[in-house]
């Protein structure tokens, strides 16, 4: 019995992605600074769009890697990112996390790797028709209200009033909108596949199923793009980052399970598994807040020394 490869090519383009990923926010960041010093808007920055760019090219590498390695392999690999963009963070932007940041991260990306290890897996879902079907699932669209329901309130109270004190105010608003965004894209492929296939059968309802998911995806997409900028504009790139992965992955995986009716086939290893990741990502972010209320207390107490 010949034993399947492992998967070189996926797992390069995976780092590769992860890299470029990882300089996405602080680029970002950088452009907005740059904008701010010279009294213009950061969509004229140069440095801002390569923070863009990056992040285009970080997410088409993401989705070839998921096609030539799997999943289990490729997404634990996204912790790379973070621990990168922290230290492109110290060289670029002088973010310098204290010990207790630095701890922050390390847990955040070390809970989520257990997280993904220990997560559901996806079962393979091989129509339109099928995948349609779990979309109105009644337990899936229970969940989906209680998330609009949760962005209204984000977006439209806490945002204006609490968004520039609280970066999980922002952190809330992308990471949710994550559990649009990968269902869309696991959903659009199979969707093209038979809208585009030229059979007249099945080209009308798997068309409009296309289109409906493309519409979820940009919304979704551009509505991350607004709050993630938002975010970069008051807090820091690496701390940010950290913070976002361990919530995006969280509700990245809580939609799938739900979708895909994934948490049936849990058992008590897992559990345990997800249980350690989840108190191990709490503490990361706990301590990562802790370094922020330092940090800021430190920068109000030298202002007003000088």
């Amino acid at each position: 019995m010949e034993e399947a490869s492992f998967p070189v090519v996926g797992v390069l383009i995976a780092v590769l992605s992860s890299f470029i990923n990882g300089s996405t926010f602080v680029l970002q960041k950088k452009g907005i600074l740059r904008a701010r010093k010279s009294g213009g808007v950061y969509l004229a920055d140069c440095v801002w769009w390569c923070g863009t760019l990056a992040m285009v090219v970080g997410q088409i590498g993401n989705f070839v890697a998921y096609n030539a390695a799997p999943a289990v392999v490729v997404t634990p690999l996204g912790a790379l990112g973070v621990l990168f963009g922290a230290v492109l963070a110290a060289w670029v932007l002088q973010e310098h996390l204290n010990l207790i940041g630095k701890l922050g991260c390390a847990l955040c990306c070390c809970g989520s790797v257990v997280l993904i290890i220990h997560s559901p897996k996806s079962e393979n879902v091989t129509s339109s028709a099928e995948l349609e079907e779990r979309l109105m699932d009644p337990v899936f669209l229970v969940y989906i209200s209680v998330v609009i329901l949760l962005l209204i309130l984000l977006i439209g109270w806490l945002s204006p009033a609490h968004g520039k004190s609280n970066i999980m105010v922002y952190v809330g608003i992308c990471s949710l909108l994550g559990s649009f965004t990968v269902p869309s894209s696991k959903g659009l492929g199979l969707a093209a596949q038979e809208a585009f296939s030229g059979m007249p059968a099945s080209d009308s309802r798997a068309l409009y199923l296309f289109l409906g998911l493309l519409g979820v995806l940009v919304v979704s997409i551009l509505i991350q793009f607004t709050f993630i900028n938002k975010a970069l504009e008051s807090f820091s790139s690496s701390m940010f980052e950290a913070i976002y992965y361990v919530t995006f992955t969280t509700c990245v995986i809580l939609a799938s399970a739900i979708l895909f009716k994934e948490w049936t086939a849990l058992g008590i290893v897992d559990c345990l598994g997800i249980l350690c990741g989840f108190i191990t990502v709490s503490v990361g972010v706990a301590l990562l807040r802790i370094s922020q209320d330092a940090t800021l207390t430190w920068g109000q107490t030298k202002a007003k020394n000088e």
